[in-house]
Order: structure tokens, then C-alpha cells, then sequence
């Protein structure tokens, strides 16, 4: 776990302070401004990326002021560094840091629905500002609309005006199309941030430099020497009180549109003429563009039952907070991609995710095409495995290789072995909670880790048919602690292949 003192100032290494704006977060009160925008605001002043002239308004519908919301959310953060189990972890808060977050909070109580409330925002905005959509997604259009029709999405001389949304954006294709183009009658598409918390993660972003910056891996690259990719983004935890929203979305909608298609555009994407915002942008959407609708036959569905998870005793989906006794939705969804396109063509994506499973893990596997077996048939080995590339993302952060070597001795015996690297063997672990990157991005303008409309309205085409034609029967059982159902690994058996381990095992 990350210790979240404060960062060592980065002006002397050549990474500049963000310009002065004003952050207005909607949504002040919710869990997301606690839990993750408040701790990186903090990491960020501990690195020297904050300006003097930074500021930030909270908008909420409940009572209180300036000093209310600075009491509560120190109260919070000193809290959230005392928990061993979230991602903000220290031995204590540094007082300079913090207070230079806490001294520039200020408080606005307004109805997200009402124009007065965007007409008290503009008489406390002046200059550049960035607008955050911390809220509930049925707020998404109606805070945009309020801050075009109230003139603040307006940008004049060298200020700039921008908005963060959160996601989900949008529940289907045809909601995301309509949100897409709410928002565009307000401002310009350069001026929406559609964010995704898994491109925070520094080893999300190495993907495009560990495989464009090394001659090694380009021209092996492709459909010639790749067998097949696999996605797994396994969580242990359930929806504990999150069963409201969940019913209604699932796992197919809360990850994969977006999270997963995400680690899919980093890994199959084409290199971009540069690390230009646009340039990346469009290699990403191109490959989300060249993934095939998915049959009904190439998805599973499944959904956690009671179960032993990480030593204790846990109740299935059903008997959650908030959820119905008879509810069909799928927590866990496993699919079988094809991309066309002269890269990835007859190259299955394999994508998993699912919650209280066997281990927490997020990762890429590259699994290359096996070696001709005659010449070792001979030999002392019943097969040889294909060389497998793990880039893991969660909770580890580093890219191992297993691959086939001779055992020492007389005989020609081949055996497997593993070379790695964790990237906190080699560079300093700094305090990141996943939001640190993106809210300086926006605040410098560099979009590259955000979500275009058409990379948005990609992924949804994909999984479209799909949601259209959801099975009747329920989602296939499985035990929470365990791997998924069995129809997961049915999936990949009658391609003659199987699912890496979620612990790290190859088999």
C-alpha cells in the first residue's frame, strides 16, 4: 500500500504546477469526493502541482459552509489514512498539504436542477475553471445544461472551461448517442473529459511505452505470433451497499463499455504518429470500431451465491442490501471478442470480470502461438506450454513472462520459468489513489487519457446486441471465492484453451 506522505516537489524535474483555476465539484458530500478526488487533490499539493491561484467550490443540496466542509472532509481524510484497506494509507496527514487543500474549500449549497444554483457558481467563478460531475449519471446532462445556459462553458481570452464526467456515460448505445449529444449543444467536445479511473494507473499508461518503445516486441505484435489475449479484472469484494445502483447496471454495463474495452485499446491498438491527445484518441477508437458485435453464444453471464471469501463466510448477490430476491443480474460476464482488422484478425479477446472472486486482479495476458512439438517429442515433457506475457495492473504493478528452457543435466528436458519485474523494485512508489494523473491532465488540457464521443459510442456498439438479446434464464451460479461459473471456462474448453489463474498461475 502506497504510503501517501508528501511528494518530493517535481518543478526541479521539469514537471510544471497546473495554471490557476477554480475546481467546482458537484457532488461535494458524495463518497467519490471523500474517498478519492480529496486524497489526490492532497497528493497533488504535496507534489508542488497545485497553484497558488487554485481554489475549489463544493456544490451539494445539503446545509452547511466553508468551515462545515472543512471540518467533514479532514475529519474524513484523516479517517481514510488510519484504514488499512483504502487506497489513501499513511501514518499521518501531512499538515502543510492538507492545508493547503483545506484552506481553499468553500461551500455551495444548490438544487443540480435549478438555474439559480449555476447563477450563485457563476458569481464565485472567474477565470478558468474546471466543472466536476461527482454525481449520480441521471445528473450528467442536467448540470452541463445548467452550466451552458448560465454562460459558464464560456471561454474567453486564455482561460479555459472544462467538465469532468464521470462514468457510467450512458447505459446502452442509444443513451450514450443522446447524452453525446446533450452535451455537445453546450460546449465543444474538447471541453468534455469523460473520465475512466483505470487510465489513472501509471502501469495502464506504461502499456503504450513498454510496447512501442522496445524493437523487441513490434514485430511480434500480431495475429502471426499471438495465439490469444486475455482480460481478467477479478474483484474479491461484493456490491456490499452499492445494490441500488447495481441492479439496474450489472457487470457487463459497469465494466466492460468502458474499463475493459480500455485495457483492450491499449494492448491492440495501433502506435500512434505521436502521444498527441488526438493521435491516441484515434488509434483507440479505430480499434474499438473493429470489434464485431457479440453473439449471444460468445457471453457468459454469471452471479455470486453464499460462499467462503478471503477466509470468511459471505452472503450470495440475492441477500445484499437493496437487491431483489429473484434478481437476474449478471455479476460477472465473461465474452470472446474478434477485432477485424490486419493486425488482430483470427485472434480471440477473452475478457472477464466479476466480483467476490478467488483473488483481486487486473491484468493483460499476451499468450503467444506454441512452438512446432516434433522435435521434443522424444524428450522427457509432455507438452510445451506457449510463452505467456502478463502485464498486471492490480494489485501488483509489473509484466512477467513464463517461457520453456532446458532443465540443467544430461538429458534434453525442457521446464518453465518465470523473469519479472515489479515496477517498485525500480522507480520510487509514489502516493497515488488513481485520480492524481487525470485531474492534472485536465487542468493542464492534455485529453489523452479521456474518452472522445467516438471511442464512447464504440464501445457500447460492441456490447449493444448483446444487451438487446439478454437471455430469460438467470445468470449461471457460482460461488462467491471461486473463479466464476463453469460456463466461463466452457467458454474457452471448446476453443481447446483455458483461463490463466486469477493468483498468477498459468494453469
Amino acid at each position: 500500500m502506497p504510503e501517501t506522505t508528501p511528494l518530493k516537489d517535481k518543478a526541479a524535474c521539469g514537471t510544471k504546477p497546473a495554471p490557476p483555476c477554480t475546481l467546482v465539484i458537484f457532488g461535494a458530500g458524495g463518497d467519490l469526493t471523500k474517498r478519492l478526488l480529496m486524497p489526490s487533490l492532497y497528493n497533488l499539493a504535496g507534489a508542488g502541482l497545485l497553484p497558488e491561484g487554485f481554489s475549489i467550490i463544493g456544490v451539494d443540496h445539503g446545509d452547511g459552509d466553508d468551515q462545515s466542509l472543512r471540518d467533514g472532509l479532514t475529519k474524513t481524510m484523516e479517517e481514510f489514512s488510519k484504514d488499512p484497506s483504502s487506497e489513501f494509507h499513511a501514518a499521518s496527514i501531512d499538515a502543510k498539504s492538507w492545508g493547503f487543500i483545506r484552506d481553499r474549500l468553500h461551500y455551495l449549497k444548490g438544487d443540480f436542477e435549478k438555474p439559480e444554483t449555476f447563477e450563485a457558481v457563476k458569481a464565485k467563478v472567474k477565470g478558468s475553471a474546471v466543472f466536476y460531475c461527482a454525481v449520480a449519471a441521471r445528473f450528467f446532462g442536467t448540470i452541463v445544461d445548467g452550466l451552458g445556459q448560465a454562460g459558464l462553458l464560456r471561454q474567453e481570452g486564455d482561460s479555459f472551461r472544462r467538465v469532468v464526467i464521470e462514468k457510467p456515460f450512458g447505459s446502452d448505445l442509444a443513451s450514450a448517442r443522446d447524452l453525446n449529444a446533450r452535451i455537445l449543444k453546450q460546449g465543444d467536445e474538447s471541453q468534455f473529459y469523460r473520465i475512466d479511473h483505470f487510465l489513472g494507473k501509471d502501469t495502464v499508461q506504461s502499456i503504450m511505452a513498454f510496447r512501442f518503445a522496445n524493437g523487441l516486441l513490434e514485430p511480434v505484435w500480431r495475429r502471426e505470433y499471438i495465439d490469444s489475449v486475455q482480460i481478467t479484472a477479478a474483484e474479491t469484494v461484493g456490491v456490499e451497499e452499492r445494490g441500488g445502483f447495481y441492479e439496474p447496471t450489472g457487470a457487463l454495463r459497469d465494466m466492460v463499455p468502458n474499463h475493459m474495452f480500455q485495457l483492450l485499446c491499449m494492448v491492440g491498438m495501433e502506435p500512434p504518429n505521436s502521444f498527441d491527445a488526438e493521435a491516441v484518441r484515434t488509434e483507440k477508437a479505430k480499434l474499438a470500431e473493429a470489434v464485431q458485435p457479440i453473439p449471444a453464444e460468445d457471453a457468459v453471464r454469471g452471479q455470486y451465491t453464499a460462499g467462503t471469501s478471503e477466509g470468511r463466510q459471505v452472503a450470495g448477490y440475492r441477500d445484499e442490501p437493496h437487491v431483489a430476491k429473484d434478481s437476474a443480474t449478471e455479476t460477472y460476464i465473461a465474452l470472446k471478442l474478434h477485432i477485424e482488422n490486419w493486425r488482430w484478425a483470427g485472434v480471440p479477446f477473452y475478457i472477464r470480470t466479476g466480483k467476490r472472486m478467488t483473488g483481486r486482479r487486473t491484468e493483460i495476458a499476451v499468450l503467444f502461438k506454441p512452438a512446432p512439438f516434433k522435435m521434443f517429442e522424444e524428450t522427457p515433457t509432455d507438452d510445451l506450454r506457449p510463452t505467456v506475457m502478463r502485464i498486471t495492473i492490480d494489485p501488483d504493478h509489473g509484466i512477467s513472462t513464463e517461457y520453456n528452457v532446458k532443465v540443467p543435466g544430461p538429458e534434453m528436458r525442457i521446464g518453465r520459468v518465470r523473469t519479472a519485474f515489479k515496477y517498485d523494485d525500480f522507480f520510487a512508489n509514489t502516493p497515488n489513489v488513481g485520480y492524481e494523473t487525470l485531474l492534472y491532465d485536465c487542468m493542464i488540457g492534455d485529453a489523452t487519457l479521456f474518452q472522445r464521443a467516438d471511442n464512447i459510442e464504440a464501445g457500447w456498439a460492441a456490447v449493444d446486441p448483446l444487451l438487446k438479446g439478454w437471455p430469460q434464464a438467470n445468470p449461471a451460479p457460482y460461488a462467491a471465492g471461486s473463479a466464476g461459473p463453469k460456463e466461463a471456462d466452457d467458454l474457452l474448453a471448446r476453443d481447446g484453451r483455458h483461463w490463466l489463474g486469477i493468483d498468477g498461475t498459468t494453469d
